[in-house]
């Protein structure tokens, strides 16, 4: 085992999974991520062990089929999982921030509805917020949810950026619903979240909904990223989450907080896997006559990284430990998100020198780390969304009293 991020205070059963997970990882992840991601192909047969795993079910409560887990856990899971590959922490991600939402959010026939069969992955999640034109700004939200005059919701929209787009048999939908807003309402206050089940697959996936196909991306190959164009889709009053309306806003914020919590994960899971792969090339180079891992240059890069990989781990188990408390943790989690998605690029781009022009080779790992590591700076926020919470927060806890 690796001495770097190392976690303390850890439960027994924490550590057996975790080291299920890692060994997992090591046989079923890392001998076929590579030839996978370069065909952008769909890891079936690792989500399949995951689901065997229990992955999918991980902070779903036991009452529901889960293993009740803390988002540490989770966190740490994730972590290893982007060690190995990180599209596939992807996939688990959106899954998991759905399943969060129902458990927190959810009415109680959503939760028996919909949570058993999450736990065992025959559900699977997808979150959908983004749209072509909005980026950050989630308040310019366009798609629209209006009644139809006897109960049920009519969707019209377009939205963007759908990780499990395309494999996903459920999605938590955002849309502007102006019913009870008076004119001038906070924009905020007048929006909810719609369950929407789905067939998987492309094309019309449901009538008024259709998954057009995979956008094709530098990285992050493998999952399936996707458009959703709803037109006139029909949802029956029952799949808003929590049964009212206009509180849409919040639940995402809850999920995407929980959310760059995972990001910082996986940022940290790219990164150690990033200092493995530059620790050990360093010792097979040679260059004037010794491994270049003796040159001094060499070593202080080494030592960066590895210091690197250590800070952001830490933030990212404090910022977990934080939401698990019950705590406040939006200063926490933009922390980590922030940190740990910077100190992943660097940390990837320190062991791509390393490997000099071999870590411009396909056959190389580090290519494939190389063209995944960027995707974290802008995953649940910018690094200058990111920052911009930061800031309030400590204006908040540091404002002038008098």
């Amino acid at each position: 085992m690796s001495r770097l991020a190392q976690t303390e205070g850890l439960t027994d059963i924490q550590r057996e999974i975790l080291a299920t997970v890692r060994d997992f990882v090591d046989k079923e992840i890392i001998p076929v991520a590579t030839e996978l991601e370069h065909r952008d192909a769909y890891p079936t047969r690792i989500v399949e062990g995951l689901k065997e795993l229990g992955v999918f079910g991980l902070m779903i409560p036991e009452e529901y089929g889960g293993l009740g887990e803390s988002l540490l856990t989770y966190a740490l899971t994730v972590e290893e999982i982007a060690r190995g590959w990180m599209s596939v922490s992807g996939i688990i991600n959106t899954h998991f921030i759905v399943a969060y939402m129902l458990k927190q959010h959810g009415t109680q026939e959503q939760k028996e509805y919909f949570l058993p069969r999450m736990a065992t992955g025959e559900v699977r999640g997808a979150f959908s917020m983004s749209e072509p034109a909005l980026g950050s700004d989630v308040s310019a939200i366009s798609s629209k949810a209006v009644r139809d005059g006897g109960g049920d919701y009519l969707l019209t929209g377009q939205k963007m950026w759908l990780t499990n787009g395309g494999s996903s048999t459920l999605v938590a939908v955002l849309c502007r619903t102006d019913e009870g807003h008076p004119e001038g309402t906070a924009p905020h206050k007048s929006m909810t979240t719609f369950l929407v089940e789905k067939e998987a697959g492309f094309g019309e996936v449901r009538p008024g909904l259709t998954i057009p196909g995979k956008i094709e991306k530098m990285g992050y190959k493998g999952v399936d990223t996707t458009e959703m164009i709803m037109d006139g889709l029909r949802i029956p009053a029952d799949r808003v989450l929590g049964g009212e309306s206009g509180r849409g806003f919040y639940h995402m914020m809850d999920g995407v907080e929980v959310g760059r919590v995972n990001v910082a994960a996986r940022g940290c899971g790219v990164a150690r896997r990033a200092f493995e792969l530059g620790v050990d090339y360093a010792q097979q180079r040679h260059t004037f006559g010794k491994p270049i891992a003796q040159h001094q240059a060499i070593q202080f890069k080494l030592a960066e990284m590895a210091t690197k990989v250590e800070a952001a781990h830490a933030m990212m188990v404090n910022a977990a430990r934080k939401k698990d408390s019950g705590q406040r943790n939006d200063l926490e989690a933009g922390m980590a998100k922030y940190l740990a998605s910077e100190y992943c690029k660097e940390v990837v781009e320190d062991a791509f020198r390393i490997h000099g022009g071999y870590g411009f080779s396909k056959e190389y790992e580090i290519e494939r780390l190389y063209r995944e590591a960027p995707m974290l700076l802008i995953g649940e926020g910018t690094a200058e969304i990111q920052k911009m919470i930061i800031g309030r927060r400590l204006l908040e806890e540091y404002r002038i009293q008098g």
